[in-house]
């Protein structure tokens, strides 16, 4: 697991751990992170199924419950499959784009 801040966003990068070890990874150490908007970048695999972002799914709706941002990066996955109760997006760019937007919607109380 690699990790990087930027402002008050964390990436974290996915090597070469299975998405369950990666959630479980993020689960164990979620203090660290629980201040901060998430981007989890899952570039380093082939594809990536509706199964492996579901396993995200409970964090992401923790952490959103929370008024944080999580965004998964991944141009391996068919965002069409992708469910509603997560973001999924094929560039780094499109999740701080997706952060901005969920903070000046939190900002404006929606």
């Amino acid at each position: 697991m690699i990790i990087d801040r930027d402002g008050n966003t964390t990436i974290i990068a996915q090597e070469k751990a299975s998405v369950k070890t990666l959630v479980n990874n993020i689960e164990q150490a979620y203090d660290k992170y629980k201040n901060y908007h998430l981007v989890v970048r899952l570039s380093s695999l082939d594809k990536i199924s509706l199964e492996d972002i579901i396993e995200f799914l409970r964090l992401s709706n923790n952490h959103r419950s929370a008024k944080k941002s999580f965004v998964v990066v991944s141009d391996n996955a068919d965002l069409d499959q992708m469910p509603d109760e997560i973001v999924v997006v094929p560039t780094l760019q499109e999740a701080f784009d997706i952060i901005e937007m969920e903070d000046i919607e939190r900002d404006l109380g929606f």
